[in-house]
């Protein structure tokens, strides 16, 4: 089923390498062809975040607080890596568009090799400010101590993580979503396996009326951190492997000429990464001052704004998953110079993706204490977190508008105009907005600001999308690239 399902998907993206005419049939089948298994990888990491956050919370408050506190700086640390890894994986798109590979395999080679580099020093960055990272946070002393070392076993997850991020990102952008998803979910997996024997120690489990004793190390907080570690390996190694050895468009055996080192290649993917990266310091900096709003309301308020985004996450999953084939899909059509197919994957993505993502909100809204429950036995928790998931249900159709419009102006290589807009949305509304709520709505106030800025951020990504003219630039780069 798989080789078959690959088989298609590989024919119509050889159509848009050659030139050919693709019906409007074949263009949505292979939107949903790269999507769904995406879409399944996403919602199966939120799972896994469901569970871990849940296997915490059993521990109660002050454990579920303490990840809390420091999620934000772990997600800038992996959008930084997600964000290098975006700059090569856009140029080996848009090779492969071209129809010229060797050049593909050789970016993909300058991606692992510049990026030890770059991982290494995010990763000694992230472990020098671990111990001071929760007080800057205003974290309660209670809870200091477990964030720090939270935050110091991940950070020697960095480099795992890159060669993970890089593997999959050049399978996407070859277009084989199916491995590097099946891998995604299989890191999952693993995830939860590592946490039930980490986080808990050794105790007495009852099933089908069998009593037993369950091997656990009991390392609470610190388990957690080490079964993300591990799953990060777990899943890198078959990740390179298909990558480097298997790909029939990626793999190095292919390549019959020397390995030269070409610094417009690097220079490209700075181009392309930095404005990203930037974007999520700032976003993610953002992040941690919403959190710093946050923090001052209490521990319920910590631990239900970390369980409503951790629930959160599974409505909005799908629309990163159709985003990630928009990114596929309009790269390669730059790639191979076709203007129309951009425009009208770009559409076609961002319609679907506010389709899926409507469905989401009104699934959230009415199922909000449910997924919530799922998260927390504490009531005050969960009151709170099922109150601010119905207020950002409102949001989630233009949320989607936003995730899938920005993958597709990834795809083309245009970044600045997108992250401006994310930034400036954030900065400029969210933040302020929420601190003026904040005191006289408590986090009730944080999540209606929230929702008012994506929405915001939809529009603009609309109207980026459908007057175009970040198509032409693209076309035109791209051309001087090939060259």
């Amino acid at each position: 089923m798989l080789k078959v399902s690959n088989k298609k998907v590989n024919i119509l993206l050889a159509k848009i390498r050659n030139r050919k005419e693709l019906t409007t049939l074949e263009k949505l089948n292979l939107i949903i062809q790269l999507s769904i298994p995406s879409i399944l990888a996403q919602i199966t990491s939120v799972m896994m975040f469901y569970i871990d956050a849940s296997m915490v919370g059993s521990l109660g408050a002050r454990a579920s607080a303490s990840i809390g506190l420091v999620e934000p700086a772990t997600w800038l640390f992996g959008s930084l890596i997600g964000a290098f890894t975006m700059g090569f994986s856009v140029q080996a798109a848009h090779f492969i568009g071209a129809n010229d590979f060797a050049k593909a395999r050789s970016v993909m080679r300058h991606g692992y090799i510049f990026g030890a580099f770059w991982s290494i020093l995010l990763a000694t960055i992230m472990a020098l400010i671990s111990r001071s990272l929760p007080i800057w946070l205003g974290g309660g002393i209670d809870i200091q101590k477990d964030a720090s070392v939270y935050i110091l076993i991940f950070s020697m997850a960095i480099p795992i993580h890159m060669i993970e991020s890089m593997s999959a990102a050049m399978l996407k952008s070859s277009g084989d979503m199916h491995h590097a998803s099946i891998i995604a979910i299989m890191m999952c997996l693993f995830d939860i396996v590592f946490n039930f024997f980490f986080i808990f120690p050794t105790r007495v489990i009852t099933f089908l009326g069998h009593s037993f004793s369950m091997f656990g190390l009991g390392l609470g907080v610190e388990g957690a951190a080490l079964g993300t570690l591990l799953s990060f390996a777990v899943a890198a190694i078959p990740l390179c492997y298909y990558a480097i050895y298997k790909s029939p468009i990626l793999a190095w055996k292919l390549d019959t000429n020397r390995f030269v080192w070409v610094w417009a290649y690097i220079r490209n993917g700075i181009k392309i990464g930095a404005p990203m990266a930037l974007q999520y310091i700032l976003m993610n900096g953002a992040q941690v001052i919403s959190m710093a709003i946050v923090a001052p309301l209490g521990n319920i308020s910590i631990a239900a704004h970390s369980f409503a985004i951790t629930a959160e996450s599974l409505c909005y999953m799908p629309g990163y998953g159709i985003g990630e084939a928009a990114t596929t899909l309009v790269g390669q059509s730059v790639g191979a110079q076709r203007k129309d197919l951009c425009q009208s994957f770009a559409r076609m993505t961002v319609f679907l993706g506010i389709a899926v993502m409507a469905l989401m909100g009104i699934i959230m809204y009415i199922f909000a204490a449910e997924m919530i429950n799922m998260l927390s036995p504490v009531g005050a928790i969960r009151e709170l977190g099922t109150s601010i998931l119905r207020i950002e249900a409102f949001a989630e159709p233009l949320f989607g508008a936003s995730i899938v419009g920005y993958s597709a102006c990834i795809g083309a290589g245009d970044t600045f105009i997108p992250s401006a807009i994310n930034l400036g949305c954030m900065w400029l509304v969210r933040l302020t907005v929420a601190y003026g709520l904040s005191s006289h709505y408590g986090l009730r106030g944080v999540w209606f600001a929230m929702a008012l800025e994506l929405s915001l951020r939809g529009v603009l990504f609309l109207i980026r999308i459908f007057r175009g003219k970040w198509i032409k630039k693209s076309i035109s780069s791209n051309t001087q690239l090939s060259h």
